[in-house]
C-alpha cells in the first residue's frame, strides 16, 4: 500500500536554517534578495535603471524595541500567495510552470526566508498586493505559522512587504546598526536600488565591472587598484577586464604581484545580478590561472541552494573556458606589446603559464621565447638556446644536471636543466610541435660516450691495476671507468641516473624487509642490474698517481677517498656504507701520513 512521507516541520526548519548556510550573517543577504525580487516583480527587470526600487532597513538601534525591519516597495503578496509561498518550504514564485528558474529573479528555491531563523525564533511579514488587503504572517521556528488580515492601524499605505525579526538570545549583536550596516553594504552595496540602513544610503558609485562614460582610463585604473588593495589586500601587477556574453558576466581579474600557491584553490568574489553571492568562490577560472583574483557579476550562472557557491554545470564549464581564453589573449598581447614586463610577470607566475603551455601552442611559444631556463652555459630561453647551439640537449632531473653540468660544459656540450616543474613536458611537446627542432635527452650513463677513451696501449698498461680497483669499488656497488676529460682539475666523477638509483634502493629495501616483501620486491628485479659508475679522470695528476701506487692497500684507501669525494661533489646522499668508507679512508690516510712522519724524524717539512 502506497503511503506518503511524514515530515517533522521543526526538524526541517532546523536543518535548512542552521545547516544549509555556513553563517547566520547570510540572513541579511536573503532578506535583501527577497526585497530585490519583489521590486523586480512589481516594476520589471529594469527597475534598477529607472531608480524606482526602494529598500529601507531599520536596525535594532533605530526601531527601539530590539527588532529589525526590512521594507520594500515591491509587488507584495495576497493572502492566498502567503499560504502558498511563505508556508510551503521549497515553493517559489520565481520559477516557471515547468519548475525552471525565471531569469529575472535572484532567488529560486523558496527557502531563503528560513535563514532568518538562525537569528530569530519568529519571523513576521506584513505584505500588501495591489488591490488586496494587507496580510500579516507570523512564522515560528517550530514550523507553525498564523495568517490574518490586518486590522485597523496595521494596514500598509502602499504595496510591498515588511519583514520583522526579533533577535533570539545570543544573536542581538547581529541586528545592531553596526552589524546590519556592514552586512547590508557587503551583500547589497552594489545593488541598483536605493538601499538605506537607518536612513543612511549604502548603495551608489560604480561597481568594479562598470565602465562609466565620463571616467578616463587612468581614473578607472586607479579606482580598480584601490578596490583591489581594499578587498584583496594587494596592489595588482595588472588589471584585466573579463566579459562573457553566454553567462551574462562582466568583471575584472587582478594579477597577483607575488607568487601564488598552485595547490590552494583561488578564491574569487562573485555577484549574482549585483548581489554578493560569495567572497570565496572557487573553480570560476581554469586551474592554471591561479595567479589572478577576480570580482565578477553574472546574470546567468546558477547558485547552489545555499547561495554561497556556483552550481557546477555545462554553463559554468564553458564560462571557465571562456575566461581562460581572455587571460590567454592578455598574455599573448602582453608578450607582443611589452616583452620586458612579460618577463617580470613570468619571474613571478611562470608555473601557471607553463601549465597552460602543456596544451596551448601560443603559450608554448611564449614560454619558449620569454622564459629563461637554467643551462650549464648560463640562463637562456629555449629560442635563444636553439639559435645558438642547434641541438637542444637536456636532462630531466635537477640532481642529474648538477652532476653533468660542469663536465658537459668542459667537453663543449651545452645542456638544459629540465628538472623543474613542467620543463621536461614542455621540451617534449615543443619537439612535437616544432618539426625542425632537434632535442636529445642526456642521462648520466650517456655522458661517458662523450668522454675521451684511453688509447689501447694505456688501457693494456692499466688493466691489472683496474682489475684490482674494480674489486675495491665492487664492494660499494659501483663500477669503474677511466676516461680523459675536462676539467683536468676534477679527479673523479660519480654518475648515477634515476633508473639505477631506483634499482639500488630496491636492492637495499629488499635486504631490510621480511621474506614475503623480499619475494615481492625480488620480482621487480631484472638480470644485469645497472650500477653507478665512478669515472677516474686520466687527465688529472692525482688520479694517475693513485692508479700508479704500488701498495695495494694504500691504493684501495685512496680510491675509496676519491669515491666519497665524487659523491659529495655530485650532491649525492651518503648511505651508511658510504659514511663508513668516508671514515675509513680519511682515518686511514691520516694514519699513513702520521706513520710516514714518525719514520722520518730528521725531515722537518
Amino acid at each position: 500500500m502506497s503511503q506518503s512521507f511524514r515530515v517533522d516541520l521543526r526538524g526541517i526548519v532546523d536543518l535548512l536554517s542552521h545547516h544549509l548556510y555556513t553563517s547566520p550573517q547570510v540572513y541579511a543577504r536573503e532578506l535583501l534578495q527577497n526585497a530585490v525580487d519583489a521590486i523586480t516583480a512589481a516594476h520589471g527587470a529594469d527597475a534598477g535603471q529607472r531608480g524606482v526600487g526602494r529598500i529601507v532597513v531599520e536596525s535594532a538601534d533605530s526601531t527601539g524595541d530590539g527588532s529589525l525591519t526590512v521594507t520594500d516597495n515591491g509587488v507584495g503578496l495576497s493572502e492566498a500567495q502567503v499560504h502558498e509561498l511563505l508556508a510551503t518550504i521549497g515553493r517559489s514564485s520565481k520559477r516557471d510552470e515547468l519548475g525552471f528558474a525565471r531569469h529575472e529573479f535572484l532567488g529560486q528555491f523558496g527557502i531563503g526566508l528560513l535563514s532568518c531563523f538562525m537569528v530569530s525564533d519568529a519571523v513576521e511579514v506584513t505584505t500588501r498586493r495591489e488591490g488586496e488587503p494587507t496580510v500579516l504572517w507570523h512564522g515560528a521556528s517550530d514550523g507553525s505559522y498564523t495568517v490574518r488580515t490586518a486590522g485597523p492601524g496595521e494596514e500598509r499605505p502602499e504595496t510591498g512587504t515588511t519583514v520583522t525579526l526579533r533577535p533570539r538570545r545570543g544573536s542581538e549583536h547581529l541586528l545592531t546598526r553596526a552589524s546590519v550596516t556592514e552586512l547590508a553594504t557587503r551583500f547589497g552595496g552594489r545593488l541598483p536600488h536605493a538601499v538605506t540602513v537607518d536612513g543612511v544610503g549604502i548603495t551608489g558609485g560604480p561597481a568594479p565591472w562598470d565602465r562609466p562614460e565620463d571616467e578616463t582610463p587612468a581614473r578607472r585604473r586607479a579606482r580598480l587598484e584601490a578596490y583591489c588593495q581594499e578587498v584583496f589586500g594587494f596592489a595588482p601587477f595588472d588589471v584585466v577586464d573579463l566579459e562573457t556574453a553566454e553567462a551574462g558576466l562582466r568583471g575584472v581579474a587582478f594579477v597577483l604581484p607575488m607568487p601564488a600557491n598552485p595547490s590552494v584553490p583561488a578564491a574569487h568574489r562573485v555577484y549574482l545580478k549585483r548581489m554578493l553571492l560569495s567572497e570565496r568562490a572557487e573553480r570560476l577560472l581554469p586551474e592554471w590561472a591561479f595567479f589572478v583574483r577576480c570580482v565578477v557579476d553574472t546574470a546567468e550562472l546558477r547558485p547552489t541552494a545555499g547561495r554561497e557557491a556556483l552550481y557546477e554545470d555545462a554553463l559554468l564549464e564553458s564560462t571557465r573556458d571562456a575566461l581562460g581564453d581572455v587571460l590567454r589573449t592578455w598574455l599573448v598581447r602582453f608578450g607582443r606589446q611589452d616583452p620586458a614586463r612579460l618577463r617580470d610577470f613570468l619571474r613571478v607566475h611562470h608555473l601557471g603559464v607553463k601549465a597552460l603551455a602543456l596544451h596551448d601552442d601560443e603559450m608554448l611559444r611564449l614560454v619558449a621565447d620569454f622564459w629563461p631556463m637554467e643551462t650549464n652555459v648560463g640562463p637562456h630561453t629555449l629560442s635563444e638556446f636553439r639559435e645558438r647551439y642547434g641541438l637542444v640537449r637536456w636532462t630531466p632531473l635537477v640532481d642529474e644536471f648538477r652532476q653533468l653540468a660542469p663536465v658537459a660544459a668542459a667537453q663543449g656540450l651545452a645542456v638544459v636543466n629540465a628538472g623543474y616543474v613542467y620543463d621536461a613536458q614542455i621540451l617534449e611537446r615543443l619537439a612535437a610541435v616544432e618539426p625542425g627542432l632537434e632535442t636529445e635527452v642526456l642521462r648520466a650513463a650517456d655522458l661517458t660516450t662523450h668522454l675521451e677513451r684511453l688509447d689501447a696501449e694505456e688501457e693494456r698498461a692499466l688493466a691489472p691495476v683496474l682489475a684490482a680497483a674494480e674489486k675495491v669499488l665492487g664492494r660499494l656497488g659501483c663500477d669503474l671507468l677511466v676516461r680523459s676529460f675536462q676539467p683536468a682539475g676534477l679527479p673523479a666523477l660519480y654518475l648515477l641516473d634515476d633508473d639505477t638509483a631506483f634499482r639500488m634502493d630496491l636492492r637495499e629495501t629488499k635486504g631490510r624487509v621480511d621474506d614475503v616483501w623480499a619475494s615481492i620486491l625480488g620480482s621487480l628485479e631484472t638480470d644485469g642490474e645497472p650500477r653507478p659508475r665512478l669515472v677516474l679522470n686520466h687527465r688529472n695528476a692525482l688520479a694517475r698517481q693513485v692508479l700508479s701506487l704500488a701498495d695495494p692497500e694504500l691504493r684501495a684507501t685512496c680510491l675509496e677517498g676519491l669515491y666519497v669525494q665524487a659523491l659529495l661533489l655530485g650532491h649525492h646522499p651518503l648511505r651508511p656504507a658510504d659514511t663508513a668508507v668516508l671514515n675509513q679512508s680519511f682515518l686511514g690516510l691520516i694514519g699513513r701520513a702520521v706513520s710516514a712522519s714518525a719514520t722520518s724524524p730528521g725531515d722537518d717539512r
